[in-house]
């Protein structure tokens, strides 16, 4: 088996917020990161940032409702790096934040759940069937409290919905890893000052 140093990390959305922090930190700790952004310019320039401080950040263009580029990332993942042993899935829409669940327009949804949860799907088909056969890999599904249903309200029912999905999608692909040393879980970072989260919120990337 690989050393840490041989790992690769995947990162969804990597090209600002929290999934910039999260290269930042996987790159630090000796992995080999792919940030993937949906705009590549954006996400070569954040990936150049972190060489700059001497880490190993490889920016790949990647846009999650796009099964045909989740397809190639994972050809040239394997191609080139020899396939992907952590894959964290951040990349996410908030849409129709205040708006009523009973007003809010069916397409709302249908994005959300195309970029909040068939994403992150796409990509476990994608990437986690080689971690089983390596019997080594990593899933992390960033979620976030407004999927959590004994909590639920009103807030943002899009991405409510979608986030309550992705804790199921969670639960299910950890199945899929038992017994292979696959290990997949997720997290919620809590509200944190991105461009999603806004200026008031009271986390800090760092």
């Amino acid at each position: 088996m690989s050393s840490k140093r041989d790992r690769v990390a995947v990162v969804t959305g990597g090209n600002r917020g929290i999934g910039f922090e999260v290269c930042r930190e996987l790159a630090q700790r000796g992995l080999t990161v792919v940030l993937a952004s949906r705009d590549i310019q954006r996400g070569k320039a954040a990936a150049a940032e972190l060489v700059s401080h001497g880490l190993d950040v490889r920016p790949r263009q990647l846009d999650t409702t796009q099964g045909a580029g989740v397809r190639d990332l994972a050809v040239w993942l394997d191609r080139e790096l020899g396939g992907a042993d952590v894959l964290i899935n951040n990349a996410a829409i908030l849409l129709d934040e205040d708006g009523d669940v009973l007003r809010i327009p069916d397409s709302a949804f249908r994005d959300s759940f195309d970029t909040n949860v068939m994403g992150p799907l796409r990509l476990c088909q994608a990437l986690v069937p080689g971690m089983r056969a390596r019997r080594y890999g990593r899933v992390v599904n960033v979620s976030s409290g407004a999927g959590q249903l004994s909590g639920m309200g009103g807030y943002a029912p899009a991405y409510s919905l979608s986030k309550a999905a992705v804790n199921a999608l969670t639960r299910l692909v950890a199945h899929a890893g038992q017994g292979r040393n696959v290990l997949v879980n997720a997290v919620d970072p809590g509200w944190v000052r991105t461009d999603m989260g806004g200026p008031s919120a009271p986390r800090s990337l760092a």
